[in-house]
């Protein structure tokens, strides 16, 4: 597959040309950011996207944790690799994509007309955690449409101390 630019045939999509190419063609990580500030209202919105996105029985393993006040970015990026850190800090808001492994424990919210099969992933804690990243995973693609969709660049990455930012994460300085 090449990335070369090529000629776009847009007839076989179902949606128009310049959507398509805000979703897709336009889309780049980001490594520069506005510093106009991101509403809640449009944190919400890419949440009502990103949670449209289909997953296996629907178990929207994903977790969102918006990341906005300084303190709560200085504390995320302090977790971070050196070369993420200064572009980090200058994005208006950070978020921190995680998954729920204990997912099945809302299989009747999420699975109502099959709540039994919850069984199914009780004994095995192993077979869940798997389930819940591959889902979070497409999860995640979808968070990245959604956020273009809002009009808004995404600067994906790793490069991170995964424990260090669920401290943060989980020390009450984030935004669920």
């Amino acid at each position: 597959m090449s990335l070369e630019a090529t000629e776009t045939d847009y007839s076989n999509l179902a949606i128009d040309s310049e959507t398509a190419d805000k979703l897709f063609f336009e889309g780049r990580t980001a490594n520069t950011f506005s510093e106009d500030p991101v509403s809640d209202e449009a944190l919400e919105t890419i949440y009502e996207l990103t949670k449209m996105g289909p997953t296996m029985m629907n178990n929207q393993p994903l977790r969102i944790t918006w990341i906005k006040s300084q303190e709560a970015r200085e504390a995320v990026v302090a977790h971070m690799l050196e070369g993420n850190r200064a572009k980090s800090l200058t994005a208006p808001a950070l978020a921190v994509l995680s998954y729920d492994a204990n997912w099945h424990e809302q299989f009747s919210e999420f699975f109502p007309h099959a709540p039994e099969r919850k069984a199914m992933f009780d004994d095995d804690a192993v077979m869940r955690a798997e389930i819940a990243k591959n889902n979070a995973w497409m999860q995640a693609g979808y968070f990245i449409m959604a956020v273009r969709a809002a009009g808004l660049a995404a600067g994906p990455m790793g490069g991170f101390n995964p424990a260090g930012v669920d401290t943060v994460v989980n020390d009450g300085k984030a935004h669920h």
